[in-house]
């Protein structure tokens, strides 16, 4: 059976019922200047699969593989060693195939997972609760800000300088059609984060504060103070976490009392993937829990007393909620939620806490190699696993003739803000366990030779 098996005589009686003499008459409100006349100029004319395999599989060596040359990127998206259980579990069959929950007591595993991923992310973010996942980072960060003013009643965001730069770029997106005020600014290479001027900025008419942890340029700063100058002004702090790993060391926003955690869950258990798909974390406090967007699974007992799990809270507007729905989100990404389960349940506590202590080590002995390298200086001399270098001139071309040399150096600023002075000569690197020492020593002989 062809995978369009109609007929002819199918075709035409359907054409018959609708009152349409042919299906080009279905696209008579498509533009005669924008129908096509014959085949897309550029694309080449069907092959066979075996053609295609070898022409895809060419194309594909000329990328330069990230498990094959020493690799520094990060700036929101990180190598990690993801054990292949992972993998070998998430592809079982009940696992692949399953789908979102629309008749949620029936799916008890699917259920249970999310139930568990919940707590796990809970635990991590330090808050009260998690929902079962988001689409990503960014639009968590979105539907935070969107939260918080449902909860406020206003509609003034501030947005750090040192939050990501594409989340920045999505809030900006979104806010065109809400009516959020956001107020943004620009970071400065230096080692000093920004949390006294968020302090200062906030005003009666603030709705949130969002502040990302560690920042773009791979600073901590103590978030209590901050979060204490938001809630004098009943303003919520909204704490972004782009690299998870870094709380098996550092102390979680919740701690710090944050009021809503969200961030992107890709370090653990989902690989880089060409940037997606990834998985959104969020969580807050109990009390606003009926504002938070996405779904909440809970642990319950049937009429038997056995346990079991339910679909406690699910806001979005496909359910009975419709134009009250706190989100649109149309997926939760839960096969993703369910890689970074089986991670978390992998490492537990004392192995996450491992895990992290390796990045930063790493990233330290990283960080003293490279800060000798001539004209190259640290600017974030505190950080967990990324840190920003300055460098004599543009980091842009410097990354590309590194690349050339098959060196994924890190991030250049000046990709993210270009234009932005200073900003132009900064450079993101990011160490994680699958960095050896004989990645550095490549990555800071190479840079010596091309700043010489």
């Amino acid at each position: 059976m062809r995978y369009l098996p109609l007929t002819s005589d199918d075709r035409q009686a359907m054409l018959s019922v609708i009152g349409a003499k042919s299906i080009d008459d279905l696209f008579a409100d498509v533009p005669k200047a924008a129908r096509l006349s014959g085949p897309i100029e550029g694309l080449p004319n069907h092959a066979s699969e075996l053609a295609v395999e070898r022409h895809m599989a060419a194309l594909a060596r000329k990328n330069t593989v990230a498990g094959d040359v020493p690799f520094f990127l990060g700036c929101g998206a990180y190598r990690h060693h993801v054990p292949a259980s992972v993998d070998h579990l998430i592809q079982r069959g009940e696992f692949l195939t399953a789908y979102t929950p629309y008749q949620p007591e029936i799916a008890q595993g699917t259920l249970q997972m999310l139930f568990e991923f919940q707590t796990q992310v809970a635990r991590l973010l330090g808050t009260d609760v998690a929902n079962a996942s988001m689409y990503d980072g960014s639009t968590a960060c979105w539907e935070a800000v969107t939260m918080a003013r449902r909860v406020t009643r206003k509609a003034k965001a501030i947005l750090s300088s040192g939050l990501h730069p594409h989340y920045v770029s999505v809030a900006k997106t979104m806010a065109k059609y809400t009516g959020d005020v956001l107020e943004t600014s620009l970071p400065t290479l230096g080692a000093d984060t920004d949390i006294d001027a968020l302090i200062g900025s906030i005003d009666d008419d603030t709705s949130c504060v969002v502040v990302q942890y560690p920042d773009i340029l791979g600073r901590i700063a103590d978030l209590k103070p901050l979060a204490d100058a938001c809630h004098a002004k009943k303003a919520l702090l909204i704490a972004v976490v782009t690299e998870p790993v870094a709380l098996g060391a550092i102390k979680s926003p919740g701690e710090m009392d944050a009021d809503i955690v969200v961030g992107e869950g890709q370090s653990l258990g989902v690989g880089l993937q060409f940037g997606g798909p990834y998985v959104g974390l969020f969580g807050c406090k109990e009390k606003y829990v009926r504002q938070m967007p996405g779904r909440l699974c809970g642990e319950t007992v049937d009429a038997d007393g056995k346990r079991g799990f339910v679909l406690t809270l699910s806001t979005r507007e496909q359910h009975i909620r419709r134009e009250k729905a706190t989100s649109n989100i149309c997926t939760n990404s839960g096969l993703c939620a369910l890689a970074f389960s089986i991670h978390m349940t992998l490492l537990g506590e004392a192995g996450l806490r491992r895990l992290a202590a390796l990045n930063h080590a790493g990233a330290c002995r990283a960080a003293d190699r490279l800060s000798k390298v001539p004209g190259v200086e640290l600017v974030t001399p505190t950080f967990f696993n990324e840190f920003t270098l300055k460098l004599p001139k543009e980091a842009r071309p410097i990354v590309r003739e590194l690349a050339d040399r098959g060196i994924l150096a890190g991030v250049s600023l000046g990709r993210l803000y270009p234009g932005e002075g200073d900003l132009e000569k900064g450079l993101v690197v990011a160490v994680t366990e699958t960095t050896t020492a004989e990645d550095v020593e490549a990555l800071a002989t190479a840079l010596e030779e091309v700043l010489a």
